[in-house]
């Protein structure tokens, strides 16, 4: 009497945990999951061929692959078979047919990816084949574009969707339209069945860092003070909280981006990669740009007293064991749970650019795009971008750096509101911008 095979279940193939060596998962038929050293879980149908001969096909990765989709391949393997068809003959000629034509999905989606990284940043393009490989080309590679409809591409997005990455399947969502798009332009395909994607994913609800009033910026800062940690990640924190810039913007700082004597740290689009750290390019948000940080008296002496810890590494806020790597991502989080803050509904090291920005806007002192451009937000109106480019507003938000520094000293012994402090520094600043037009 022959063995039967209990069918898998979705849990036991989420589960399957990988070993020395490569095993197998079988869930009947032929059909069987294939667990690699590396983690990495294809799916496998193994057949006897119309001539007798055994024959292997592979139907891609899982979870790209649910269960229920290998399932339904083996069924269609199957249905050929009876027709006396061998899979991978047919899915060979098949794919064979439309290189031949030029009209691979895969084909047109790679023509389409080198033409676009002449527009993209190395890792942005390095990033966008990965999706490519990972989630699209399994499914729909083979296939002829001109045969694609709706349906097949909300396979993808359907696959990332239960996942959890929602960010990502809307990212797909963006490249398959784009491709499909591209596709139609080149008169390969006559409508465009991305079109009906829109509104299949829906984004994610947008969560905002945490931030503390700033009524509660005398205790944050007694904390700071008084933190008997690493002495470097003490000065991070405050200094984070001067300059009020993005966290990869902070920890992949270098030296070379810092001129002390002038007040300002140029802060580039991309910096030099450094070996074994994911994400080391990452500079400004601003592509293409250079974002200027102006570097209050306060944020320049803080700089002063990091550059005596790393002043003699590359990076200045420098790894405790490992120097040539940047301190933890997680640096100014732990520091700010060690004082008791509960990072995840009061405060972030994100929270400081929430509180400066707060803070800069309720005190009536300053122009929105001069807050704007020092927050290194992008500007979303192209016409008005396209006039404020070059307007850097650099005097104005050196005020700001200023103003900022000063008012976070003004507050380390009692909560002074932005209002309040204004009024206090108002007529200085008034005069400073009225010297500066009159000098222009």
């Amino acid at each position: 009497m022959s063995r039967t095979t209990a069918p898998l279940s979705d849990s036991a193939c989420r589960s399957a945990k990988p070993t020395d060596r490569a095993y197998k998962l079988f869930d009947g038929d032929g059909l069987y999951l294939l667990v690699q050293p590396n983690g990495r879980k294809g799916w496998r149908l193994r057949y006897v061929k119309p001539d007798g001969k055994e024959g292997l096909t592979s139907f891609g990765n899982y979870p790209v692959i649910s269960l229920a989709d290998a399932r339904r391949k083996r069924l269609e393997a199957k249905r050929l078979l009876a027709e006396g068809i061998d899979p991978v003959e047919k899915k060979q000629k098949a794919k064979a047919d439309a290189a031949i034509k030029g009209r691979t999905f895969e084909s047109i989606a790679m023509a389409w990816h080198k033409q676009m990284s002449t527009k993209w940043a190395p890792g942005h393009s390095k990033t966008v084949m990965s999706r490519l490989k990972t989630h699209v080309f399994p499914l729909l590679g083979a296939r002829n574009i001109a045969e694609l409809d709706t349906f097949d591409l909300l396979q993808p997005l359907e696959a990332i969707k239960l996942r959890g990455t929602i960010d990502v399947a809307l990212r797909v969502q963006n490249y398959l339209q784009s491709i499909m798009r591209e596709a139609k332009r080149s008169r390969l395909i006559t409508a465009n069945p991305a079109y009906d994607l829109e509104g299949s994913m829906k984004a994610p609800r947008v969560v905002h860092r945490p931030a503390l009033p700033l009524s509660r910026l005398p205790e944050l800062l007694v904390l700071i003070d008084t933190y008997h940690g690493r002495a470097l990640t003490r000065l991070t924190v405050l200094l984070s909280l001067h300059v009020f810039v993005r966290s990869s913007e902070l920890r992949f700082a270098r030296w070379s981006e810092f001129d002390l004597k002038r007040g300002t740290w140029e802060i580039p689009d991309t910096r030099p990669a450094l070996d074994g750290v994911p994400f080391s390019t990452r500079g400004t948000k601003m592509a293409g740009d250079i974002h200027l940080v102006p570097l209050s008296p306060q944020a320049a002496a803080l700089l002063e007293q990091i550059h005596v810890l790393t002043g003699k590494f590359d990076l200045v806020f420098a790894g405790d064991a490992k120097p040539w790597k940047p301190m933890s991502e997680n640096t100014v989080n732990s520091a700010l749970r060690k004082m008791g803050f509960d990072t995840k509904n009061e405060i972030c090291g994100h929270g400081f650019r929430s509180m400066a920005c707060s803070a800069l806007i309720e005190s009536g002192l300053w122009s929105e795009t001069a807050i704007e451009r020092q927050m290194s937000h992008k500007e979303r109106n192209n016409v008005r971008a396209a006039y404020i480019h070059k307007a850097e507003f650099i005097e104005e938000r050196r005020l700001i750096m200023n103003w900022w520094s000063r008012y976070l000293e003004a507050n380390r012994q009692e909560h002074v509101t932005p209002h309040e402090f204004a009024n206090q520094t108002g007529a200085n600043v008034t005069r400073l911008k009225t010297k500066r037009g009159a000098t222009e």
